[in-house]
């Protein structure tokens, strides 16, 4: 299928793309690695009026490593921050977390500024942003917002941006050395979009204890799920067996039943994430006592 007609908009200066989208607002459409606005486009469930296109804009292009985050730019690909040697030593989850997007083929032109736009709730970045208390930086030609992502993601495919501001960097807070992680999701095919996932960070406390707990899932809800009631449960515990099936119960009430459609049911889906928490614990808390340790 071919998209409908628009004005074409290629800026190379992030100033003239903020007063572009200023004087053209809700007509507008942002292109960056284009991974989900091309098929809306040809499918015809976006129709713009004007396309701006922001991969001219050099100053948006980069991975920085400031003191208590990685600050990734707009037209960041999803492949340069998995490759990147910098990331992957010094945030492993994050690179963990990109590889289970899509193909590599989506992951050379999609962008993570992208994803995060897009605002999927089966979508694995949201959710990493979710779980590590991660900030947008959201620019329109009269200022900047700086934006938590508890409060970014406001529904299916919607978000805390106004019509004329776009995302110009996300910001992922480093891991404590001392923290234990753990991902996974179930799909039914690889690469294609989860029906359930989760992601686990914990810390130890020196009595050997888990001190701090974060637990977010994707593909539960219309919007990336933080979950405090399971974090709640596990802090000042040794994560033993019936903590671990406490932890699972509390889960399962996350899915909500709007998530139930063509490809599982929402009780199918409490299943995945009380499966998925079982798993995920024991492997990031095993970490945590390994990073506690310190080298053998």
């Amino acid at each position: 299928m071919k998209p409908p007609r628009f004005q074409y908009c290629a800026p190379r200066l992030l100033d003239d793309a903020l007063d572009l989208l200023d004087r053209t607002a809700e007509e507008a459409k942002i292109l960056a690695g284009g991974q989900s606005l091309m098929p809306l486009l040809n499918m015809r469930l976006a129709r713009p009026a004007y396309l701006l296109d922001i991969n001219h804009i050099s100053e948006l292009h980069y991975i920085e490593e400031e003191t208590d985050y990685l600050a990734i730019g707009a037209v960041t690909r999803q492949r340069q921050v998995e490759r990147s040697p910098a990331v992957q030593q010094k945030h492993p989850l994050l690179v963990e977390v990109i590889r289970h997007i899509g193909h590599f083929q989506i992951r050379n032109r999609g962008t993570v500024a992208g994803s995060i736009a897009h605002a999927d709730p089966a979508a694995e970045l949201p959710a990493l942003l979710v779980c590590l208390d991660g900030m947008v930086v959201a620019q329109s030609a009269h200022g900047e917002r700086l934006l938590p992502a508890a409060d970014f993601f406001q529904g299916y495919l919607t978000t805390e941006l106004r019509p004329n501001e776009m995302v110009t960097e996300v910001r992922f807070p480093w891991l404590s050395p001392a923290a234990g992680w753990a991902f996974a999701e179930f799909a039914r095919r690889s690469g294609d979009y989860a029906l359930a996932g989760a992601i686990v960070v914990l810390t130890a406390g020196p009595d050997g204890r888990c001190s701090s707990a974060r637990l977010s899932y994707l593909g539960v809800a219309p919007v990336p799920q933080r979950a405090g009631a399971v974090e709640a449960l596990l802090v000042g515990t040794t994560l033993d067996a019936a903590t671990l099936e406490e932890a699972a119960a509390a889960a399962r009430t996350l899915v909500s039943e709007e998530m139930q459609d063509i490809h599982a049911t929402a009780e199918y889906r409490r299943e995945l994430v009380a499966d998925l928490t079982r798993r995920l614990l024991p492997l990031a808390w095993s970490r945590c006592l390994q990073a506690r340790s310190g080298p053998a």
